[in-house]
């Protein structure tokens, strides 16, 4: 990991506790790395660093970050970088003190996903079959696995070829912090992996033969990236008059974990094809899953109240 903005080696520790310990994504890294960039910019104003910024400093910061009228969920983040680094500089013995534990996390709503209706994902398959060729299978192909396994959308594209070999019934898939889950494909996503795998070569660099990646690409990366395949996916919604805003990789996933508790599945279960380590994160469905249900009732049941 290398030395950042010059001052002392605290932050580069830090950040490699979160990569070796806590098993922290690249991403998950990259925003603590600007969360504390912008908060050393801040106390470098005031004459303070991050290893010698005193409880007014850092409070001083969280009210700057309150006056930026950032999101909720933004301002939080950033709260919580902080949080994290004091308490590892204190546990490390640098510091005596944590300046930012009088500080209260602010309290805040989490929003419920957007979800797709199942006519709407079944619009968007049939959108991206229609486009001609390579490109429509392999879209096809990407919607009917995410939507089938409730793959997030970097697990997807990092698909080895040899996932797919022997038509196999589930997938081996590397999710977060490294954790292997399986994954269930359903008759739908197995012959869309059928009738994309002929194509595949479409999509390999110039004069390259082979690619370990089930879904390769011409880019510098060797393989469809996460951002191209939103595009395309967005391109799909469009073609099958389905809002794009609100289409997304992410919503795919949202829509098989919701779809999932709504035909009876346990949230345990669901709990365990998301991976999510925690089952506070995937109860936020239920709420989704029980507002829908809750709405059918009043709609559909012969015997709901007419206005």
């Amino acid at each position: 990991m290398r030395q950042v903005w010059g001052m002392s080696g605290w932050v580069e520790a830090f950040l490699e506790m979160m990569a070796v310990e806590r098993s922290a994504a690249r991403n998950t890294l990259t925003a603590y790395e600007k969360d504390l960039a912008e908060a050393s910019g801040f106390l470098a104003g005031r004459g303070r660093s991050l290893d010698d910024a005193s409880a007014e400093d850092v409070e001083a910061w969280f009210a700057h970050l309150g006056a930026r009228g950032l999101s909720p969920a933004t301002a939080a983040r950033r709260r919580s970088s902080i949080r994290q680094f004091y308490r590892f500089a204190l546990g490390e013995g640098w510091r005596s003190d944590d300046p930012s534990r009088r500080i209260d996390a602010p309290k805040q709503g989490r929003p419920l996903p957007k979800v797709l209706a199942r006519d709407e994902v079944a619009s968007l398959i049939e959108a991206a079959a229609a486009k001609d060729g390579a490109a429509g299978a392999r879209l096809a192909c990407l919607i009917e696995l995410i939507y089938a396994s409730g793959l997030r959308v970097s697990e997807a594209v990092s698909l080895p070829m040899a996932a797919t070999a022997a038509d196999p019934a589930y997938l081996i898939v590397k999710g977060k912090g490294g954790k292997e889950r399986l994954a269930p494909l359903n008759g739908p996503a197995r012959l869309a992996i059928k009738a994309y795998l002929p194509l595949r070569k479409t999509f390999l660099p110039k004069g390259v033969k082979e690619s370990p990646w089930l879904f390769p690409s011409r880019g510098a990366g060797g393989r469809l990236t996460p951002r191209r395949f939103a595009q395309l996916l967005e391109e799909s919604a469009i073609a099958a008059g389905v809002d794009p805003a609100k289409v997304s990789p992410h919503v795919l996933r949202h829509a098989f974990a919701t779809h999932l508790l709504e035909g009876g599945a346990d949230l345990r279960t669901v709990q365990k094809l998301l991976g999510h380590a925690d089952i506070a994160t995937t109860q936020i469905y239920t709420h989704v899953a029980g507002e829908r249900l809750a709405e059918t009732v009043r709609t559909k049941h012969p015997l709901a109240r007419k206005n």
